[in-house]
């Protein structure tokens, strides 16, 4: 686990926050105002990118409205829902700035540990958290598990915690690796792309907390789909 330095000045390295966001309602107000707040603390400049991905309830509405608040909150909009891993390709692609990283909108990680990812990604194309005391429920940490040795036996993804949603990628590296998998098949695409282009991937221990409001969108239908 790397910890959170103590740093008198705010880093000059501009960053890019992608933020899947599908019928999260309840909880994209205070994910938003979470962000902006952790990322105002060690950057200068930073915007937060929502992919609203054909929420069906007041999402993008809720993110208009901060938006209209915050020049830096940026929303796309997809007419209708493409999957996870099509709305992060959206968000990389019309991501401004040289670091790019991205997380959910479901207030699960503490984004203050993005300040050390980004130190981390000046010497690495690729930082890669993982949960070191994951917040989730036993069955989906088992999913998890059993997923990981199977992507890392037969794709060599080379990580611990594939699917950890807090990852921070150098532009150039990313526009090697951008996924075409719109499910959530999405992550460990990306990583076993990295593998191939060689591209070096350091991990670091992430803080994860529980789930307040709204459900995850992963499913035991998602399984097969994903194998």
């Amino acid at each position: 686990m790397v910890r959170r330095s103590k740093r008198p000045r705010k880093a000059t390295w501009p960053l890019s926050l992608v933020m899947p966001a599908f019928n999260e309602a309840d909880s994209i107000e205070m994910a938003l105002n979470e962000a902006h707040l952790a990322l105002s603390e060690f950057l200068r400049e930073f915007e937060i990118l929502v992919i609203d991905d054909g929420s069906t309830d007041l999402t993008a509405r809720k993110v208009e409205q901060i938006a209209g608040l915050r020049p830096n909150v940026r929303l796309i909009r997809h007419p209708s829902n493409r999957g996870y891993g099509a709305a992060l390709r959206t968000g990389f692609t019309a991501a401004r700035y040289d670091f790019v990283a991205f997380t959910d909108a479901d207030n699960q990680f503490d984004l203050r540990d993005l300040e050390p990812m980004l130190y981390l990604a000046q010497r690495y194309p690729i930082v890669a958290g993982y949960r070191y005391a994951r917040q989730d429920p036993w069955k989906r940490r088992f999913y998890s598990w059993g997923y990981n040795v199977l992507v890392r036996n037969l794709l060599g993804t080379r990580v611990r915690d594939c699917d950890c949603a807090l990852k921070v990628f150098r532009r150039d590296a990313l526009g090697q690796i951008l996924p075409e998998s719109k499910g959530f098949f999405v992550n460990a695409e990306m990583l076993t792309k990295a593998r191939q282009q060689k591209l070096d991937v350091v991990e670091m221990g992430v803080t994860h907390k529980p789930r307040l409001s709204g459900e995850s969108k992963v499913s035991v239908f998602d399984i097969p789909r994903t194998l």
